[in-house]
């Protein structure tokens, strides 16, 4: 499996543009007008790919009020039952199709995450172009294998999953159908802190599985995708909102459209300043050259007088002799009358 995969037309790998996705997530408010402004807004603000939800409440989870279908405490939803939490949170089927559409028509990927096989068939029907599993669904095997024989190309987050269950999901889509896989570092808190996200994992994780690795963000601002994509993220996945005082599950982690593509902005600079191994001189590196150092006469000095430390000097510009030079130079007499602030030079002292 190469170490890179490809979406419609975009290569997604080391060497190529990040690829970032905004994630619509409950961002919608169930208000369909609302989602089709995300979208939009995703396009304006750089993104390369909206993505989407794919599931209902009760393909999730029971609608049952026992204490383990509550959320427990550490999250934002604490207190919360499962099905309440993801009736409100999803993405109603009939609107997907349309939403796909409306980002094609802007040059945008569309495509979801499924959370059973349903939402497999469903997906499929819609033709998208690619297939997210959430860092939750890592361990459903038979998710993982409805998914690998749409022969579609998989973006994984790991979140939550130790080193040997990623290690087996890779190996469970590779085995079933799918050979363009792609994984995400993800820290499956809400919001994450920077010190939790381990970002030093990104390379180890792409060396260990030779394959594209990125980020799926759930930090506050922008520092952190910026980081990632120095450390090789070659995508970036980050909840997009209108506006976070509209609220919503996601909203306090999502990123509102100004802030989205101030993170664009700083990750495209990000990659044009990480470039190549090279030592050579740019351009303007070359101009600089003239303000090094080097060894200047810096008291009017008599024919025949010695060169000594009073009367040369390391300073700047870069005209004069190596500064290296120096021990050699010492002590030489000069050939003729030298004036303060000439450049030493080999025809000024004797041999």
């Amino acid at each position: 499996m190469a170490a890179e995969i490809q979406i419609s037309s975009r290569r997604i790998g080391a060497g190529q543009p990040c690829y970032i996705i905004a994630e619509l997530s409950a961002n919608h408010g169930q208000s369909f007008e609302k989602a089709l402004e995300v979208v939009r807004a995703a396009k304006d603000a750089g993104a390369d790919a909206i993505k989407l939800q794919t599931y209902t409440a009760d393909t999730l989870t029971l609608d049952c009020r026992r204490p383990e279908f509550m959320v427990g405490k550490g999250t934002l939803w604490e207190g919360k039952n499962l099905h309440d939490l993801y009736a409100e949170a999803y993405t109603p089927w009939e609107w997907q199709p349309e939403l796909k559409k409306e980002a094609e028509s802007l040059g945008l990927h569309c495509f979801s995450t499924p959370f059973d096989d349903t939402a497999v068939d469903f997906l499929e029907g819609m033709n998208v172009p690619a297939h997210k599993i959430a860092s939750f669904e890592l361990v459903d095997t038979q998710l993982l294998k409805k998914v690998a024989a749409t022969g579609k190309p998989v973006i994984m987050s790991t979140g939550m999953a130790s080193f040997e269950e990623i290690e087996e999901a890779v190996q469970i889509l590779r085995t079933n159908g799918c050979t363009q896989l792609a994984l995400l570092k993800c820290t499956s808190a809400y919001p994450s802190l920077p010190e939790d996200m381990n970002l030093r994992t990104i390379p180890h994780m792409a060396e260990s599985f030779d394959l594209p690795v990125g980020l799926s963000d759930h930090t506050l601002g922008t520092a952190v995708p910026v980081a990632a994509v120095a450390l090789g993220a070659c995508i970036i996945e980050k909840h997009l909102t209108m506006r976070r005082s509209d609220g919503g599950p996601d909203g306090a982690f999502s990123l509102e459209p100004d802030e989205f593509r101030s993170m664009v902005e700083a990750v495209r600079v990000a990659e044009k300043s990480l470039g190549k191994v090279c030592y050579e001189l740019s351009e303007k590196e070359q101009a600089s050259r003239a303000f090094r150092r080097s060894l200047f006469v810096v008291e009017d000095v008599k024919k025949g007088e010695k060169f000594t430390r009073a009367n040369v000097r390391s300073i700047r510009p870069g005209y004069g002799l190596p500064v290296k030079r120096l021990h050699n130079i010492l002590g030489r007499e000069a050939k003729s009358d030298v004036r303060r602030g000439t450049p030493l030079s080999s025809d000024l002292f004797e041999p």
